[in-house]
């Protein structure tokens, strides 16, 4: 998954030989995770027919205002409402009579009144013969729809239609999707930030069978990985043993077992970081002395003494430098006055409070019910809530520190 899952993206296809490329273009967005539908001139259904494409984008396509139904009866399709369902629009091939139309308002098909329509960002990939592209109309069509706030990109260099070679053919569609996350990403406030994360729990070794662990799924750590990516972060989640699954291409999964190979793996990544949050259930204690067989079960008692395990948050607040520090608190008494202590004493930013006394939250949950506490004492209660939205919550208190913007 990318910047673009979830997003209604409306194509719109013009009259154009590198029509035929759309085809693996509506197949990205959808490997992407983005809702397609697609807008077609008519005369572009002679380059690839709409079959082709409803059938890769699971929606059918639009060409004309009205569709024969049944028995005769026409049913109107309607650009208001494609229009305000984009989140993006992208029209790709754009020829350069489609082009001239944008620039000037004309409307006498689907797409141009949708394109009129349309309230979200608009995307356009000229394609075209090289004196076309040259011609001075055409760059006069291009600089006025950037003025619009229209959003160009750019033909690429290669063998055109007419045999010629030069600009003037549109781009790859993996440059196509590639250019629009970019431009996604670039107006996202965690935008070329890195961003640490643990999560899960740590298995500490007894024996090559048996360890010390705790019940934590991972899943508060995951979520706010996501989080973090979804404003644009790089995210490297360092994560113990988890089942919780993770598909984004700005988050980098680093899977760990004890509290020794976190400690060490976090350690790699935190100078560089700009936000560090340790929201893993690392054990406090392992075995002094791991065996190297199994254990036989041959005394009715048996003792294992127990070791300190190296403090994460604490070595990290002691080492902080620019980072922006957030530790989690799980306390089942005393919990806010506990929570302010770990905040001062592991030199902190925020800290994360959630109690196993509140229901719903805690382990293997899908909820959580937080208390967040600033490094001067602000305290904010938030409701039950799901993970997922916990982790908007705590990023929108971090944004809220304006750090991001100091920094």
């Amino acid at each position: 998954m990318t910047v673009l899952s979830g997003k209604n993206i409306l194509l719109g296809v013009t009259a154009g030989i590198a029509a035929y490329k759309t085809a693996h273009l509506v197949r990205l967005f959808i490997k992407a995770g983005a809702n397609v539908k697609v807008v077609m001139t008519p005369a572009s259904k002679d380059f690839v027919t709409p079959l082709t494409l409803a059938t890769l984008s699971q929606n059918p396509v639009y060409s004309t205002f009205f569709e024969k139904g049944d028995n005769e009866n026409e049913e109107w399709n309607s650009h208001v409402e494609l229009g305000l369902w984009a989140d993006l629009m992208v029209i790709a091939p754009a020829t350069a009579n489609t082009l001239s139309k944008m620039a000037n308002g004309v409307c006498d098909n689907l797409l141009l009144a949708t394109y009129l329509s349309a309230k979200s960002s608009v995307y356009f990939a000229p394609a075209m013969d090289l004196d076309m592209y040259q011609h001075p109309t055409t760059k006069q069509s291009i600089e006025k729809l950037q003025s619009f706030g229209n959003i160009f990109i750019p033909p690429s260099t290669g063998f055109l239609a007419s045999g010629l070679e030069g600009e003037g053919r549109m781009e790859e569609p993996e440059n196509i999707v590639a250019f629009i996350e970019n431009n996604l990403l670039k107006g996202l406030p965690l935008f070329e930030k890195k961003v640490l994360i643990t999560a899960g729990p740590t298995y500490e070794a007894i024996d090559p069978v048996r360890f010390i662990g705790n019940h934590s799924s991972g899943k508060m750590g995951f979520e706010l990985a996501k989080t973090a990516a979804n404003l644009g972060a790089e995210v490297f989640l360092i994560t113990g043993p988890s089942n919780e699954k993770v598909s984004n291409n700005l988050i980098h999964r680093i899977n760990v077992v004890s509290a020794e190979e976190m400690y060490n793996e976090v350690h790699k990544y935190y100078k560089t970081s700009h936000i560090a949050i340790c929201s893993a259930a690392v054990a406090d204690y392992k075995p002094k002395v791991v065996a190297n067989n199994k254990i036989k079960k041959s005394t009715e008692t048996i003792s294992i003494e127990l070791v300190k395990t190296r403090d994460i948050l604490s070595s990290l607040g002691k080492s902080k430098e620019n980072q922006f520090l957030v530790g989690f608190a799980l306390e089942t008494e005393n919990e806010i006055e506990n929570a302010k202590t770990k905040l001062k004493t592991k030199n902190l930013d925020l800290i994360v409070l959630n109690s196993l006394n509140d229901n719903g939250a805690g382990f293997k949950k899908e909820t959580n019910k937080v208390t967040i506490i600033d490094k001067i004492e602000n305290i904010s209660e938030f409701s039950l809530k799901s993970k997922a939205e916990v982790a908007k919550d705590i990023f929108n208190e971090i944004l809220k520190k304006q750090y991001v913007e100091s920094n």
